[in-house]
């Protein structure tokens, strides 16, 4: 006997009923950016791995410990994508995207896959949805994205998350912080993991979980206490821009992001539900990273938002989110009438109204068992008798009620029902 195969350890599935719900949230968080003149961007799962060393950053921990890397047939090294945003940069740029109207503006959806510890809310493979705008440095962009986030997360129904918000500076104001950071790096107690990481970013260094190391930095300098005057001015502007908008936000000084791009601007939505893995989206300005790339010297902001992570932080608000049913109608066929009830069910399909229907030889009792079983709240009946007289019968499953109705009118009649 052939040993039982299961899907890997780390990936998740999504069945009905709650596939319907990741459907919603996919559009839903879609919506604003196509609203806001977002265009769709198709992107390949695996890239040159040397994109995401330069794109995200060596010292990362995605870089560093979590990246899906192989090397193909042609001797070439390969990575599935761990993020979004460098595959997207290195796309407008093999593309020439940046040669025409500024800011390019796109939206993505697909799986991501990092090799982590699998938990709750962290997988190996998991979905991301995001927007990048390139090409312009105007705070009012900033704002966009921002407010284009947090409308989806809304449309999806959340309404206990949060928003953290800090600038990290730029590269006038950046090196000066960087100094006493280091600075003040070098009079803690650190491991020589921390020290080399630290060499490389100091800022990682404020992004570390462990207590001990927490402990220690809770005197440390503070990028927003240090910023140039035009990022002083810039992130000014932009929060400015979100009251304008009526979008909550929290101040968020010590805010680090995972990835090594991250200038100016920078976000993360928090939701409190999900407990240790509560981040469920973020992003931030990259002013940088398309000349890392091999571009043109162009500046940008984008997010990414969990999915997965989405999904569960509705379930923990408790939101419902589909229908009950995935089923307007269930067709029963009495007798030898199989194939008009399949032309019936393909009419109201084409109508627009969800159908299924009874296949095989199942009896009346049968029938409506699995019409019971479907969740739709309305059932036709159709038997030879019916269609003699040109009708069929159309049963509320919640009342019982039953009523003739003519098979020219039954489209107009069930779109009344359930409307």
């Amino acid at each position: 006997m052939l040993p039982k195969l299961s899907a890997p350890k780390g990936v998740p599935e999504y069945l009905p009923p709650t596939s319907a719900e990741w459907l919603l949230i996919k559009e839903a968080l879609a919506q604003p950016a196509v609203n806001a003149g977002y265009g769709y961007v198709e992107l390949p799962i695996f890239e040159d791995t040397a994109l995401f060393v330069r794109g995200v950053g060596e010292s990362t921990d995605v870089v560093s410990k979590e990246m899906y890397t192989f090397t193909d047939r042609g001797g070439r090294s390969l990575t599935l994508r761990p993020e979004g945003t460098a595959g997207v940069m290195r796309c407008v740029i093999e593309h020439g995207l940046d040669r025409g109207q500024l800011p390019v503006k796109l939206w993505y959806a697909g799986q991501c896959f990092r090799a982590e510890r699998p938990q709750a809310g962290r997988y190996r493979q998991f979905h991301q949805f995001g927007i990048e705008a390139i090409g312009s440095d105007d705070p009012a962009v900033d704002a966009e994205v921002i407010t284009i986030a947090d409308d989806g997360y809304r449309a999806v129904g959340l309404r206990e998350h949060r928003i953290d918000l800090t600038s990290l500076g730029c590269a006038q104001c950046r090196p000066a912080y960087r100094e006493l950071l280091v600075g003040f790096l070098d009079g803690l107690d650190l491991d020589e993991a921390t020290r080399e990481r630290a060499k490389i970013n100091p800022l990682r260094v404020l992004d570390d979980k462990r207590e001990s190391v927490r402990a220690q930095l809770e005197n440390a300098p503070l990028m927003a206490d240090n910023l140039c005057a035009d990022c002083s001015d810039h992130f000014g502007t932009v929060r400015e821009l979100l009251d304008s908008y009526n979008v909550n936000y929290t101040l968020a000084p010590r805010l680090v992001r995972g990835l090594d791009y991250y200038t100016r601007t920078t976000f993360e939505f928090v939701h409190e539900g999900l407990g240790a893995q509560s981040g469920i989206g973020g992003g931030g300005r990259y002013d940088g990273l398309m000349s890392e790339l091999g571009g043109q010297d162009l500046s940008g902001i984008g997010f990414g938002l969990g999915l997965d992570r989405t999904l569960l932080a509705a379930q923990a608000e408790g939101r419902q989110l589909a229908p009950e049913s995935r089923l307007d109608c269930f067709v029963v066929p009495l007798g030898e009438v199989g194939t008009k009830a399949a032309e019936l069910a393909t009419r109201l399909r084409r109508a627009g109204i969800r159908t299924d229907l009874s296949f095989g030889t199942r009896g009346l009792r049968g029938a409506m068992k699995a019409a019971d079983r479907s969740g739709a709240p309305w059932v036709i009946i159709l038997g030879s008798s019916e269609l003699e007289a040109g009708n069929c019968q159309l049963k509320s499953m919640k009342t019982g009620e039953q009523i003739a109705v003519p098979l020219t009118d039954i489209e107009t009649s069930l779109k009344e029902k359930l409307s």
